[in-house]
């Protein structure tokens, strides 16, 4: 088992930058495939971006991309999400998740964090 804890949400305003952190322990953090969802009031929870163990390999939904940018140290067992240009639409709970497989569906992650408040004012 792998435990995730983000950190690094906040209020920003629209066009503003955040960096988010998931830190894991439990288990040896280079044997996963660690991925961001998110999920708005009244939203399914929604693919963001995933990366591969190794960091070679990189994903992100057409919503985020080109703004959005994933990256992990594995060394330091955390995985991060650098958000810049920030629009009111991307105001959501974040998740990490960690699983064994390069996929984008919510179904495939076996361990979730509590996720972190980014709320992105116009």
């Amino acid at each position: 088992q792998v435990q995730l804890v983000e950190s690094g949400g906040g209020l920003v305003q629209a066009g503003g930058s955040l960096r988010l952190s998931c830190a894991a322990s439990g288990r040896t953090f280079s044997n996963y495939v660690m991925a961001w969802f998110r999920q708005a009031p009244g939203k399914e929870r929604e693919f963001v971006s995933v990366i591969s163990r190794s960091a070679g390999t990189t994903l992100y939904a057409d919503s985020v991309k080109g703004r959005f940018t994933i990256s992990r140290n594995n060394a330091g067992n955390t995985l991060y999400l650098q958000m810049n240009s920030l629009k009111p639409e991307d105001t959501a709970v974040y998740y990490c998740a960690a699983g064994w497989t390069f996929v984008v569906r919510t179904s495939d992650y076996e361990y979730w964090g509590q996720g972190t408040q980014v709320t992105v004012s116009s």
